[in-house]
């Protein structure tokens, strides 16, 4: 039986209404009121059926090295209930490390549980401990009968901070509850704590006891860099937390600085940056020119175009970029796509490394230096912040370096564009081709860090129909090595990252039954295709997602319709594979395999 039996009757009745000479700015943002109908207008009214159990919503991932062992203590860092909090400080409560279990760890592990149910838009939340940002999250679109769901994220990187006393934990979610928003998320963080002792325990799925590979592969990028964790992390992060911790980036001319003083016997700096996008930039992979707009005397304000790169400088100098993964939100393009199993990042969004390493010779000077931060083309708004975190020579006060090669250009970007009236094309294609390369004298050696990264840009636009389809292309295809030689030019190590991100959205906006409503077609296709090689070793991640249906919507709210999504996530390495497909019609999941059995490479 097809998915949708009822969606074509549909569109065969409103392909032949004639259609209103009207502009579809989607993609766009919905709410999801308490049980729209997952079902078309012209089907039969179900049967009553017993109040369902909070279902729980989920992100697909693969399981976390410490998920096969048991916690040597745990700590419950935060408990609080989100309701009307927009435009008030974020929650924070001190932190101090357990008496239980001291350090070292093996791993710490976050867990981020949120429960609500009522009608409320999605919302963004940060974690910060100590001004350095742990976690950036949104949250999913709640029901009238509840929702709930867990973020599971390694930590262990941010020992340093961990260790320490006095600190205190931030998390900024700003809510809105009122006669019509009633969802309040409550938040539950707790810390898993692992020493090298812990006992390992099997993972069950689907009622299977296995042992799961220790599977270290990440979402966008190399993690090893973090191993061992750094002695030092400081945040580069927004003075004034009234508001949390990150910058707010309004425009293209918005650029946020920190002064950072970096220790004088550093010996390896990696900056690890966060970031979101919002308003009028959160689909801003699917922005027209402002020409299009112009020539047709639209109201949006939706410009810009579709690229965007975020970029760091240090001291007026750009010293890394970063073309963001296109995170698509619970409240996004279709919300009933994210039931209940979100977009591709949602609740775990990824943060991009930056291993400048290779510019300590401008940095150990024993002075401030301004780290910049901005986005090329951005509208408002973009959330931004940092951490840089930094490795110590302990057997040394001083550290001599010096930066031999810095080619980092700006991206090389065309634009091209025709079109009449509403409909027309618009293409983008960016490049970039970056060598860094200097050395570090410390008690270890002298060593030199040479690092290399090409980055490619494909980006299409397509309206037609009177610019009510509209089809949206983009692949971001990444290589990147990094080196570390001796003195006699020997390798020391070795890290290559291969990834492809491509993302296809389809909107068609139709009229609909109603005169003060329409019907919204979506198809979205989205991916992270990541090959990671440390020296001899390697992974890969697959991570696809593949949502197709329809809404029917007044205003922004969506009144019913017919959707399915369908996922598959493998990932594997030397050490083993794990594999899990999902499946999820209107709002129900239908399938869910997981294996530590991948199919064979063709």
């Amino acid at each position: 039986m097809h998915p949708f039996p009822a969606l074509f009757p549909l569109l065969l009745l409103l392909v032949t209404t004639s259609l209103p000479l009207a502009h579809s700015t989607s993609p766009d943002h919905f709410f999801k009121p308490s049980s729209p109908s997952l079902s078309s207008s012209l089907s039969p009214a179900p049967s009553p059926s017993p109040a369902p159990e909070p279902k729980e919503y989920f992100e697909l991932t693969h399981p976390l090295p410490s998920d096969r062992l048991t916690p040597s203590c745990v700590l419950q860092a935060i408990n609080h209930s989100f309701a009307n909090t927009i435009n008030k400080p974020p929650y924070s409560t001190p932190y101090y490390p357990p008496l239980d279990c001291p350090p070292p760890w093996s791993h710490v592990t976050l867990e981020f549980h949120v429960q609500s149910k009522g009608d409320q838009y999605d919302r963004i939340s940060a974690l910060w401990l100590g001004g350095s940002e742990l976690l950036r999250t949104s949250t999913a679109e709640p029901e009238e009968h509840g929702i709930f769901w867990n973020v599971r994220k390694d930590i262990t990187k941010y020992s340093s901070l961990l260790v320490q006393n006095y600190l205190k934990f931030t998390l900024m979610l700003e809510n809105i509850v009122n006669d019509i928003y009633t969802g309040v998320y409550h938040v539950n963080v707790t810390l898993y704590f692992y020493k090298d002792n812990a006992v390992e325990v099997p993972l069950t799925f689907k009622n299977q006891n296995l042992i799961a590979p220790v599977l270290q592969s990440p979402l966008y990028g190399d993690k090893s860099m973090y191993d061992p964790p750094a002695d030092l992390i400081i945040p580069i992060s927004a003075p004034d937390s009234s508001k949390g911790y990150w910058f707010i980036i309004e425009s293209e001319l918005d650029v946020k600085f920190d002064k950072v003083r970096v220790p004088l016997n550093t010996r390896k700096v990696v900056l690890e940056l966060y970031v979101s996008f919002h308003g009028n930039d959160e689909f801003w992979y699917s922005n027209p020119s402002n020409s299009y707009i112009r020539m047709n005397n639209l109201s949006t304000t939706r410009g810009n175009g579709a690229f965007r790169e975020v970029f760091v400088t240090v001291d007026g100098k750009l010293v890394g970029s970063e073309m963001p993964f296109p995170v698509i939100f619970t409240g996004g393009i279709n919300p009933l796509f994210w039931e209940p199993v979100v977009a591709i990042g949602a609740f775990n969004l990824p943060s991009y490394d930056f291993d400048l390493t290779p510019f300590l010779g401008m940095l150990l000077d024993g002075k401030d230096h301004v780290f910049g931060i901005g986005v090329t083309d951005g509208i408002g708004y973009w959330l931004v912040d940092a951490n840089l975190h930094v490795w110590l020579d302990t057997a040394s006060t001083v550290v001599e370096a010096k930066n031999v090669v810095n080619i980092y250009p700006a991206s090389q970007i065309s634009r091209s564009e025709q079109f009449q009236s509403l409909d027309g094309s618009f293409e983008i294609k960016a490049e970039k081709s970056t060598r860094l390369e200097g050395w570090v004298k410390s008690s270890s050696g002298n060593l030199t860090t040479s690092i290399t990264q090409e980055v490619k840009l494909r980006s299409s636009i397509r309206f037609s129909k009177n610019g009510t389809y509209k089809a949206v292309k983009q692949n971001i295809k990444v290589r990147r090595e990094a080196k570390v030689l001796n003195d006699v030019g020997g390798l020391v190590s070795r890290v290559i990252v291969r990834g492809r991100y491509p993302l296809k959205v389809i909107t068609w906006t139709l009229p609909g039954l109603k005169n003060d409503t329409y019907i919204l077609v979506t198809n979205v296709t989205h991916a992270v295709n990541e090959r990671i090689r440390i020296g001899k070793l390697s992974s890969h991640v697959n991570n696809k997602q593949v949502s197709n249906g329809w809404m029917e919507v007044k205003d922004h709210s969506v009144l019913s319709g017919e959707v399915m999504t369908n996922q598959t996530y493998v990932c594997r390495d030397e050490f083993g594979c794990y594999v899990r497909t999902v499946a999820a019609l209107n709002g129900t999941l239908i399938k869910d395999d997981s294996a530590i059995v991948c199919p064979s490479v063709k």
